[in-house]
């Protein structure tokens, strides 16, 4: 008999399990259709995970797809829903018309486990990040961005640049090393006052556990953690995205040590002696966010926007010029004409240089590397083309379908520098053409970037003919899609043009 009482207790246990789950899944059902009534149409999410697994399934094809459902669509990162704003027109009244309304960033868990909610990107929009925002926009252009001084490092790293790429001329090798660290010296002249060499191992280091960064908190191991934070007290490969942040800001908390002990405040070299400056000057102040926790992150937040999306297209770039190498004889010949071999260009050189302008723009737009831009929150309740948007609601804008509109591009689906070159030949700028996104939370590195751009890529124009190894296989032309959409580890060939081509 206590046998039977024991299977009967065991068995109505299992039956109230299987109804109590029942019954959970029919109530997330029921919450979802409710939320779908009043929100943008969308692909139907499923019970608690939403639509993450279409998204991690085939990122770029999820993505895509968005677009079918209008100018706006709701996806389910989880059981919280999102806004996508799929063309240029409502992404304008959003984020410049609307712009207080839109310009939270979403606590996402993994980047709030390791920026702590410190520094510039991930800051909620408030007090904080409008003061570390305005002073590091007025630091870097104290120390020269927008200026000529700032062009003349970007002209003087292409003279280290160049020989490197042309080490193993005629062999093929992967080349996001020393583009990474081109790039990357840029910005750490202006935050750490110095450059690093190519051959410098604890560098080359900090510069991949950047890029693994980046990849793994987009990736799956990422997404479960957005859906699952309490793992971060478990090991698992998250760990790993830990564990390269905190080396990552032990290496500038070294170089802030080492900053603090030969400060001189008449003569501040670079960002990090002026945010220590600032400390100083503010410590008085009861509203003052500048601290050492700040200014770490802040730092970080430079090296990553300054480094990885910038090399990352240039990398895009070398694979579309070596499938179009009509568009790669186009721009030397245009380049040869205007600046000849030994002159390396200067931002100048635009105007003259159409073509080749119209290229590097091109690598941007098809290069698409940050596809679903980067995340924004509204911070208020808001309306939206008809439909009420609830404060804390995250929301995307839609760069994939923007810059491949049919719309408002010739060449919409191909790399083609036509689609920034007027009937005449000229220059010109189409207005869905926004890839640091708009609004208060446009890149602060856009103007950085886009000389970097314009100078690396013509240099190498200049001076290098790429070419795809024999037989070896293109990358999938989809990428690594991540927090940035990057390719596959690739190979290239390069070859000197030589002072008498």
């Amino acid at each position: 008999m206590w046998r039977a009482l024991v299977k009967l207790d065991l068995a109505s246990v299992g039956t109230a399990l299987s109804l109590s789950f029942v019954f959970i899944v029919l109530l997330e059902i029921f919450r979802i259709k409710s939320y779908r009534a009043q929100t943008p149409p969308g692909p139907r999410p499923l019970p608690f995970v939403g639509t993450l697994p279409y998204f991690l399934k085939n990122p770029m094809e999820f993505i895509r797809s968005l677009s079918q459902y209008g100018e706006m669509t709701t996806v389910y990162f989880g059981r919280k829903p999102a806004i996508v704003l799929n063309t240029i027109q409502v992404t304008k009244e959003a984020l410049v018309q609307n712009a207080s309304s839109f310009s939270g960033r979403p606590p996402v868990p993994v980047l709030i486990w390791i920026t702590e909610g410190y520094g510039i990107i991930m800051a909620t929009f408030g007090h904080s990040w409008r003061q570390q925002r305005r002073f590091a926009l007025h630091t870097l252009r104290n120390f020269g961005l927008g200026k000529k001084s700032l062009e003349d490092c970007v002209t003087e790293e292409n003279v280290y640049l160049l020989p490197e790429m042309l080490e193993v001329e005629g062999t093929p090798f992967d080349p996001q090393h020393a583009i990474q660290n081109a790039v990357s010296n840029i910005i750490c002249s202006i935050v750490f006052g110095d450059r690093f060499d190519y051959d410098n191992k604890h560098f080359e280091y900090l510069l991949e556990i950047l890029k693994e960064n980046i990849i793994l908190s987009g990736s799956l191991v990422g997404q479960v953690f957005n859906l699952l934070p309490i793992i971060k007290h478990f090991p698992g490969p998250h760990q790993k995205i830990y564990r390269n942040a905190e080396e990552l800001k032990a290496f500038i908390r070294e170089a802030v040590k080492s900053h603090r002990e030969t400060l001189d405040p008449d003569s501040p070299r670079d960002f990090i002696d002026a945010y220590l400056l600032e400390i100083e000057k503010q410590k008085s102040s009861e509203d003052s966010t500048f601290h050492e926790d700040n200014m770490v992150m802040s730092v970080v937040d430079l090296f990553l926007a300054g480094t990885d999306s910038t090399a990352t297209t240039i990398r895009w770039g070398l694979i579309y010029l070596s499938q179009n190498p009509h568009v790669q004889e186009r721009c030397h010949k245009e380049i040869d004409q205007v600046l000849g071999y030994d002159r390396l260009p200067s931002m100048d050189d635009r105007d003259k240089l159409p073509y080749t302008y119209a290229t590097v723009h091109e690598i941007q737009r098809y290069g698409n590397i940050v596809p679903f831009g980067v995340f924004h929150e509204t911070t208020r309740p808001t309306k939206l083309r008809g439909y009420v948007i609830p404060k804390g609601t995250m929301v995307f804008n839609n760069l994939t379908a923007i810059l491949t509109d049919k719309k408002h591009w010739k060449y919409p689906d191909t790399f083609n520098p036509e689609n920034f070159l007027d009937d005449n030949g000229h220059f010109f700028k189409p207005e869905s053409f926004l890839p640091f996104s708009l609004g208060p939370r446009v890149c602060l590195g856009e103007t950085l970037a886009k000389m970097e751009l314009f100078l690396f890529i013509t240099s190498l124009l200049q001076r290098i003919r790429f070419s795809w190894p024999a037989g070896g296989k293109w990358p999938d032309m989809n990428g690594i899609v991540s927090i940035v959409r990057s390719p596959e580890p690739f190979n290239i060939i390069c070859h000197s043009r030589g002072s008498k081509e």
